[in-house]
C-alpha cells in the first residue's frame, strides 16, 4: 500500500490544433512531472478530460502514459464511464499495460440506485486483477459515497481505496476510521493540507501538473511537522487558484504550461477558450513561477 501514498498528478491532456491528442506534449509533461519527484499519475480523470474522449482515445492515453512512465511512478487508471461495458474494456487494458490500479467515478446522468452502483464497480473490479479506488465527486457526478456505504464497499479487498473530491473533510476522516485501513486522497488541490490534517495519505490535483514542485512542498513540510511552512505554501498555491477558478481551471492550467515551454492546445468543448482577459492574468502567474524556478 505504500506506493499509493503521497502526491499523483492528475494528468491534462494536451490537444494539437486541430483536437487530436498532442503525443509529443504529454511526453514532455509526463517527464516535467517525474523529475519533480511526484509518486505517481491519475490517467484519464476528469482533469484529462476523460468524458470528453472516446474510449478508443482513452485507451491510447493509458498505453502512452505506460510506455513514457516506464516503471518510474505509480499509474493509477481512470476507466470511469456511464458505460459498464466500456469501462470493463479499458480496465483490461489498464490491467495488461501493468498499472497498479483502477479508479472510477460513479456512472452519472440517470440518477441510478446505489444498488445499481454497486453493481457497476463490482462488474469492473472482477474483471481484471487490479484494485479500485473508487472515485468519490458528488459535486460533478451527483452521487455522493458516504462512509456508512464505504463500511460495506470496503469489506472486499479488492477495493483499496477513495479518492475524496469534496470539502467534506469530516467524511474523509470517517474513511480513515473505517474497521479496514483504506488509502484515502484528498481530491481539492485547495484543500491539500487540511485533507492531510484529517488523515489523508495523500493527493490527487490538476495544479499538480504544473507546480508539483509547490504541492511536494506542502506533503513534505507536513510528513516532517512543519505545518506553518506547509500552510504558508498552502497559501501561494491557493493565490493562484484563485486566479484559475475566474478563467477557467482546466485551460488556464493548460496556458500555464504552455507559457512554460509545454504546448498543451485548448480544452475540448463545451469548455469555453480563456477569455484575452484570462489570457493576460494567466501570463503574469506562469512569469512568476519562471523566475522562482
Amino acid at each position: 500500500m505504500e506506493k499509493f501514498k503521497g502526491i499523483f498528478t492528475a494528468l491534462l491532456t494536451p490537444f494539437d490544433q486541430t483536437g487530436k491528442i498532442n503525443f509529443d506534449s504529454l511526453e514532455k509533461l509526463i517527464e516535467f512531472n517525474l523529475v519533480k519527484g511526484i509518486n505517481g499519475f491519475y490517467v484519464c480523470g476528469s482533469t484529462g478530460e476523460g468524458m470528453l474522449m472516446s474510449t478508443a482515445e482513452r485507451i491510447e492515453i493509458l498505453k502512452f502514459v505506460s510506455k513514457i512512465n516506464s516503471g518510474r511512478a505509480t499509474l493509477i487508471g481512470h476507466v470511469g464511464t456511464i458505460c459498464t461495458n466500456d469501462a470493463i474494456e479499458m480496465a483490461c487494458v489498464a490491467e495488461s499495460l501493468g498499472y497498479d490500479a483502477i479508479s472510477a467515478v460513479a456512472p452519472f446522468y440517470y440518477g441510478f440506485s446505489f444498488e445499481a452502483i454497486k453493481a457497476y464497480y463490482q462488474d469492473i473490479v472482477s474483471s481484471v486483477n487490479l484494485p479500485m479506488i473508487i472515485y468519490n465527486f458528488p459535486n460533478s457526478g451527483g452521487f455522493n459515497f458516504t462512509s456508512g456505504m464505504a463500511e460495506d464497499f470496503f469489506a472486499d479487498e479488492r477495493f483499496i481505496g477513495i479518492k475524496h473530491t469534496s470539502q467534506d473533510l469530516y467524511t474523509l476522516e470517517r474513511f480513515k476510521k473505517l474497521k479496514r485501513k483504506i488509502i484515502v486522497y484528498n481530491g481539492y488541490d485547495e484543500m491539500l493540507l487540511a485533507g492531510l490534517t484529517m488523515g489523508a495519505d495523500g493527493g490527487i490535483g490538476s495544479t499538480y501538473n504544473f507546480m508539483p514542485d509547490k504541492i511536494l512542498a506542502i506533503y513534505n513540510n507536513f510528513k516532517a511537522g512543519k505545518i506553518e511552512k506547509a500552510r504558508a505554501v498552502q497559501g501561494e498555491v491557493n493565490d493562484i487558484i484563485s486566479e484559475l477558478i475566474k478563467y477557467g481551471v482546466f485551460n488556464s492550467e493548460k496556458e500555464i504550461l504552455t507559457k512554460l515551454g509545454i504546448p498543451m492546445g485548448e480544452c475540448r468543448k463545451p469548455f469555453l477558450p480563456l477569455t484575452d482577459a484570462g489570457k493576460i492574468a494567466i501570463e503574469k502567474i506562469a512569469n512568476k513561477l519562471k523566475e522562482e524556478k
